[in-house]
């Protein structure tokens, strides 16, 4: 826990909200300017300058490729706080593991934000294929959109390691007669399949009415992962098994095993400041209430941030609690 130099210019005000005494300039990153991110970060943003010094301020960056970036720009120091998912392979930057090629032992995060996600491959129903096993043994040219595996993407990342665990590859795809369609953004690949450039797709961000329209509108059919590669991925990359539910779309009648990517995780270095660890904690904790508004108009199953935010499940970090965060949650009873 942070001793009290730490926390010397951190007050408390008369509704025992935390105010800080001097002004700081904070620099955000978040996605690519109209995402989750984003949002994320304008709410934190205010809430945190209208109690910091009153000259604070905060930039929001966004990033150009496929998330790596605003990992690396955090941990080089030019930006303060990073926004990233899927939550629990960012463990992996602590050792420099997989996409991160250095190590990054010093960050630190504030919480977990909820986001219940997953991957998942899904083929035009043309091609009567109901399992992967089907896939490979029948190898139909199918021509797959997916996200860019370049050293910067963690959705064409996972998605080159999802299909490796299943025994398929690219170059496998191609040799079939088909092709493979890469964008960074998910909405870019979900377009190649709605324009018909491509007719089988493998991507995350499963809430999203563009997935629905493709499922329930019958133009692909989901495949089921197989529980083995699940377990592969778990072991191999940090991500596993989180079924989707029967009935998660209308014309789905059992679950359906998928690979998980889920939460966003509020990533910083561990020398920032205690005492704005800890204004920013609070304000992700105490005033959650704010961001939930603005996804109620979504039901919690198909929204892109799953509310309630629960405080205890949100101090639940893949990278080690900043000093100053871990003190608001001991104050707040919930360690």
């Amino acid at each position: 826990m942070a001793d009290a130099e730490d926390h010397k210019n951190l007050l408390l005000s008369a509704h025992h909200e935390p105010r800080l005494s001097i002004s700081y300039e904070l620099h955000f990153i978040g996605d690519w300017g109209q995402a989750n991110f984003h949002r994320i970060c304008s709410w934190l943003t205010q809430e945190f300058c209208d109690r910091a010094g009153p000259e604070s301020r905060t930039a929001i960056w966004s990033i150009r490729h496929g998330g790596i970036e605003a990992i690396t720009k955090l941990a080089d120091g030019e930006v303060d706080l990073a926004v990233a998912t899927p939550a629990s392979f960012m463990q992996n930057a602590l050792g420099g593991k997989h996409l991160f090629n250095k190590a990054m032992p010093h960050l630190r995060a504030l919480a977990v934000l909820p986001q219940n996600d997953r991957m998942v491959l899904a083929l035009d129903p043309k091609y009567n294929i109901k399992t992967m096993a089907q896939l490979r043994e029948q190898k139909p040219p199918i021509r797959l959109a997916t996200s860019t595996n370049d050293g910067t993407n963690f959705i064409g990342f996972v998605a080159d390691k999802f299909l490796e665990a299943h025994q398929i590859s690219q170059n496998e795809i191609e040799s079939w007669g088909g092709k493979v369609l890469r964008a960074h953004r998910p909405e870019q690949c979900t377009a190649f399949v709605e324009n018909g450039e491509a007719d089988s797709l493998l991507q995350e961000a499963i809430m999203t009415p563009w997935w629905a329209e493709l499922i329930e509108g019958e133009k692909l059919s989901p495949l089921p992962a197989e529980l083995e590669a699940l377990k592969h991925l778990e072991e191999s990359i940090s991500l596993g098994d989180n079924p989707l539910p029967s009935g998660f779309w209308a014309n789905m009648s059992q679950d359906l095993p998928a690979l998980n990517f889920s939460d966003f995780v509020i990533l910083v270095r561990e020398d920032m400041p205690a005492e704005v660890a800890y204004l920013l904690t609070w304000c992700l904790v105490e005033t959650r209430k704010s961001i939930e508004k603005q996804y109620k108009h979504i039901p919690p199953s198909k929204s892109p941030l799953t509310y309630p935010l629960e405080p205890a499940k949100m101090l639940k970090t893949p990278v080690p609690l900043h000093s100053g965060a871990r003190r608001y949650y001991g104050e707040a009873n919930l360690l």
